[in-house]
């Protein structure tokens, strides 16, 4: 069973997929969907769909996992991400995947212990967690922790919008379950 997991973003949607079939989630394939920002907004939209359209054709996944929006100061930036948020999930639902949300300080805390950590401690982490042998772009990294915060999930190793330390678990598994 394959997680694809979104970071999205206007500009760069990052992109993460993990293997769960195994007791360990196993890292398959990161990276960005780059955005043309010269193109129109229509355009760009339809770049986001197309790039993980691709990526459910490529990898196949079971699963799509995607950020939550999260308050910002500027308006403009907050819609231009929820526009991009939408395309991601309906091109999930339009494959049909089921799809799953997560808040930004659920993710840093099912990754890190935090959730006021920074991007360079979920890049560090993510890659501790997975065995990477260099840490990932900061985009693609936040697509892997959303990955594993569903992995997470789907063991009842965390519950949905638990945050400060309150974690529930499965009888016989641990967060040790998790590093390799």
């Amino acid at each position: 069973m394959l997680i694809l997991a979104i970071d999205p973003g206007s500009r760069i949607t990052g992109y993460g997929v993990l293997d769960v079939s195994g007791s360990v989630p196993r890292y398959v394939a990161s990276g960005c969907v780059r955005i043309d920002v010269a193109q129109p907004v229509a355009q760009r939209l339809a770049q986001v769909y197309a790039g993980i359209s691709e990526l459910v054709a490529v990898h196949g996944p079971g699963e799509f996992a995607i950020e939550r929006v999260f308050m910002s100061k500027n308006a403009d930036s907050a819609l231009k991400l929820g526009q991009a948020r939408g395309a991601a999930i309906v091109c999930a639902a339009n494959h049909g995947l089921p799809v799953s949300e997560y808040g930004p300080r659920q993710i840093k805390q099912a990754v890190t212990g935090s959730g006021a950590a920074d991007k360079t401690q979920v890049q560090h982490m993510v890659a501790a967690i997975l065995g990477l042998s260099g840490t990932p772009q900061a985009d693609a990294a936040d697509a892997l922790a959303i990955a594993l915060t569903h992995a997470h999930a789907r063991l009842g190793l965390l519950t949905s919008g638990s945050f400060g330390g309150h974690r529930t678990r499965r009888k016989g598994t641990s967060w040790r379950d998790f590093k390799p």
